[in-house]
């Protein structure tokens, strides 16, 4: 069988690159399946462990940490962390699943060195920072305040783009993803 490889999808919020991986992911000739990450968080809702995350305790979490056995992690708030287990997408691989990782930019980075060649890795780019906030604003999600925070990371996290294989600016949905699946589809060939 096959090793399967990785693809790494990294985006500042409101770009899209969760539509365009769930659309991606809906292609059943590439073979893909989420990386499945750990958190300390509880369950919510319907979520199983080991088919959403992995729940574990902080302690088990902070010991994992100290034995190096994350690809990645980050404690998003106060004794929260969710992380991504080197030996979990190994067990994928290895099963010849395709691991698609729809991560922060930081997460995305440190996936791609760990990984080299194995790994693809796409940053899904707004066409700018003021369509970012227009497609904010709309969602009526969030509060002015909120939204000028999550413009500011934005602006941050676009300074990481040029680490990443492959740019894909999403001014277009449907361009966007026609685009993603050419380049998915040349690099798992």
């Amino acid at each position: 069988m096959k090793t399967g490889r990785l693809i790494i999808f990294s985006a500042p919020s409101g770009s899209g690159k969760s539509t365009i991986v769930q659309w991606l992911m809906q292609h059943e000739e590439l073979k893909l399946a989420f990386s499945i990450s750990c958190t300390s968080r509880a369950p919510r809702g319907t979520e199983k462990d080991g088919v959403e995350y992995f729940f574990i305790s902080q302690e088990e979490f902070r010991q994992r940490i100290e034995k190096n056995e994350f690809l990645e992690y980050e404690e998003v708030y106060q004794g929260r962390f969710y992380g991504t287990l080197i030996a979990q997408v190994e067990r994928q691989t290895q099963a010849g699943q395709n691991v698609v990782f729809d991560v922060d930019v930081k997460g995305g980075c440190s996936i791609k060195k760990y990984y080299g060649d194995r790994a693809l890795s796409i940053f899904i780019q707004p066409p700018s920072i003021e369509e970012l906030r227009r497609r904010l604003t709309l969602r009526a999600t969030d509060s002015p305040e909120f939204i000028e925070e999550r413009i500011n990371k934005a602006a941050y996290e676009m300074t990481f783009n040029g680490q990443f294989d492959k740019i894909v600016v999403n001014d277009d949905l449907e361009t966007a993803q026609k685009e993603v699946y050419d380049i998915v589809t040349a690099f798992l060939q």
